[in-house]
């Protein structure tokens, strides 16, 4: 049914990430799928990375302790945004379709006080994206 799943991790909140991985390396292995851990970083250094490069290295350690973890094969992709606050939903639909997915597993937090007024990024997503996306809190 799938065969091409992509997942979006901020690097900043990794550890909020772990149930969607996990759902995503179940889905990759039912489908036999290809499964894309997609970061997105920036050119000014940051808390997460000084470099772009760093960025890149710090995303596939990530991918290999999770595929390791998780027993299936996560292949990290890294974008590059001069600003994530207001371009990450942009970046995220451009990486799916440069990627050739048909799925993307996605993080939530469960919705506050300000998402009544403002859509959250798995919401834009869900909402605009040409693909399924699966949302998990």
């Amino acid at each position: 049914m799938y065969s091409n799943i992509m997942i979006p991790v901020d690097l900043g909140h990794a550890d909020q990430v772990a149930k969607a991985l996990s759902v995503a390396a179940d889905l990759a292995k039912l489908y036999g799928a290809k499964a894309h851990i997609v970061g997105v970083g920036q050119t000014v250094p940051t808390k997460i990375a000084r470099t772009p490069d760093e960025f890149d290295r710090k995303l596939g350690a990530f991918a290999a302790e999770r595929s390791a973890e998780l027993g299936v094969t996560f292949m990290p992709h890294s974008e590059i945004s001069h600003d994530p606050a207001v371009d990450l939903d942009t970046v995220l639909k451009r990486a799916a379709k440069t990627l050739g997915t048909d799925l993307i597993v996605m993080a939530s937090h469960v919705p506050g006080f300000a998402e009544h007024f403002f859509a959250s990024n798995a919401g834009y997503l869900a909402s605009h994206a040409s693909i399924s996306v699966f949302v998990v809190r």
